[in-house]
């Protein structure tokens, strides 16, 4: 099964309608120097305040982030905090619209930090009454009118109470509904295109799982009984796994963080990258994919964070086209391809001097790019380039024949080597497939034994005809000495 991830476009007719338990995220920062003498406990002085958009309110951030237009409805307090969450949207390009209920607080977190690590937790809120549901409704009515897709986010604080009100209206538009769940009822989410669950969320639902066999069929027999598409389940360092009942497919996709640092609002970057990603035009698989790479993003940052496409896109390898982006160091190079085999992608490594780039080269790259998902080419240094092609060469010194490799679109990663063939460079990566060209029989080519004992395969690419380096430099010199 194909999983490569794709370069992400947000599409030009999306418009996503959020709506859900709004949220107003402060952070207070400071210095955690000694203990009070009051009581046991560290006394921190503060440094700095910030607030965010959370719950619902991160997920349509998230959306417009990713350069999708967004609208979202929420209810509020009629009080300071209303006000700073709206400017706090604003500033993000969100536009909203509340409902705020007289007598009520809006839903705040407080988190109380020290050298980014958190100390506590103070929650602010009370469950919006029944009642408040029906005006916030009359919005989301109103706000359907030009969405192309709805996400409902359900924090079970009391906005969504009638969410089956809210799946019926955007079904009466053909509309598709995404819904972060909360509680052990997911029956109040029949007939949603899809949700989004944690795993200790469907498995209070579903019961104790014991294996990837039994949560892939309760994943579909969930699908079934609540006439879902599909079911994303967020599995934490396990990554997810999504069931797609029309396609009767699962996909499995392991988690993509180097480092977690903070796990606050990394469903909200979840369900608004999947969301987005569909709302484009992408494929299931496909804004699987890119759901999962955002939350590996989001998880390395602190506090309810925010994706944006330039991140998203930066993981794919194939967006900069710069040496800095490129160009990278063995043990970075091993990381990127460790995580491109877990989703599936098919590796070719290739070589040479490249020492002035021509016709020939980028036909060669291009069509061994061709055989798999990612191209790596392993170049010469200069050191020897000399001892191969003799003294005059190389033309161009390394840094310069890198930046013009890494302009080649078909290029993903460039790693120099030092010795005259990369037959220990080839054993390190492994890759799934090493091409080289010319006429070389496969066995003569350098690494080729190493490959073909970790089952993969070797191969030699015709080169242009009349179209090589030696060849150019010597009608550069004929020119040259017949005009002298």
């Amino acid at each position: 099964m194909q999983t490569t991830r794709k370069i992400f476009y947000p599409g030009e007719h999306a418009n996503i309608l959020v709506a859900g338990d709004v949220m107003l995220d402060r952070y207070v920062y400071g210095d955690a120097g000694r203990i009070s003498p009051e009581a046991p406990v560290p006394v921190v002085k503060v440094n700095e305040v910030e607030e965010r958009p959370g719950g619902a309110a991160n997920v349509a951030a998230n959306i417009s982030s990713l350069g999708v237009k967004v609208k979202l409805a929420g209810m509020t307090g009629d009080d300071g905090q209303a006000g700073v969450l709206e400017q706090a949207l604003a500033e993000l390009g969100v536009c909203y619209r509340f409902y705020r209920q007289p007598g009520a607080s809006t839903i705040t977190k407080l988190r109380v930090l020290s050298q980014n690590q958190q100390l506590l937790r103070l929650d602010y809120e009370d469950e919006f009454t029944a009642a408040a549901a029906e005006p916030l409704l009359k919005i989301y009515a109103e706000q359907l009118r030009d969405a192309t897709l709805v996400v409902l986010s359900d924090y079970a604080k009391g906005s969504l109470a009638r969410v089956e009100s809210f799946i019926r209206l955007a079904a009466e538009r053909e509309l598709p509904v995404i819904i972060d769940p909360k509680g052990a009822d997911f029956s109040r989410y029949k007939h949603a295109t899809l949700l989004t669950p944690n795993y200790r969320e469907f498995e209070t639902i579903v019961g104790k799982c014991r294996d990837e066999a039994e949560i892939n069929a309760k994943g579909m027999a969930l699908c079934e009984a609540l006439s879902l598409n599909a079911l994303l389940i967020t599995r934490s360092d396990r990554g997810m796994t999504f069931v797609d009942r029309t396609a009767r497919e699962i996909i499995n996709l392991p988690a993509e963080a180097h480092e977690v640092f903070d796990v606050t609002g990394a469903g909200d970057t979840v369900i608004a990258t999947f969301a987005a990603a569909v709302a484009s035009g992408y494929a299931y698989r496909d804004a699987v994919c890119f759901a999962n790479a955002a939350a590996g993003i989001a998880v390395e940052k602190l506090g309810a964070a925010t994706v944006s496409a330039a991140e998203l896109n930066s993981l794919s390898g194939r967006s900069a086209v710069h040496v800095s982006a490129k160009r990278v160091q063995l043990d970075a190079l091993l990381d990127a391809l460790s995580r491109c085999r877990q989703t599936g992608e098919k590796i070719v490594m290739t070589n040479g001097c490249f020492d002035l780039l021509h016709a020939g080269h980028v036909d060669y790259l291009e069509r061994a790019k061709a055989l798999g998902d990612r191209l790596l080419v392993a170049v010469n240094d200069d050191a020897s380039v000399r001892r191969l092609k003799g003294a005059g060469r190389p033309l161009q010194e390394l840094d310069k024949r890198l930046k013009v490799l890494a302009g080649l679109a078909a290029v993903d990663w460039l790693v120099t080597f030092s010795e005259d063939t990369p037959e220990r460079l080839v054993a390190v990566i492994s890759p799934d497939l090493l091409v080289k060209g010319g006429d070389y029989p496969a066995d003569e080519i350098a690494g080729a034994e190493h490959v073909k004992k970790k089952g993969g395969e070797v191969r030699a690419l015709s080169l242009v005809d009349d179209c090589s380096t030696s060849r150019i430099v010597d009608k550069i010199r004929n020119a040259d000495q017949g005009s002298a």
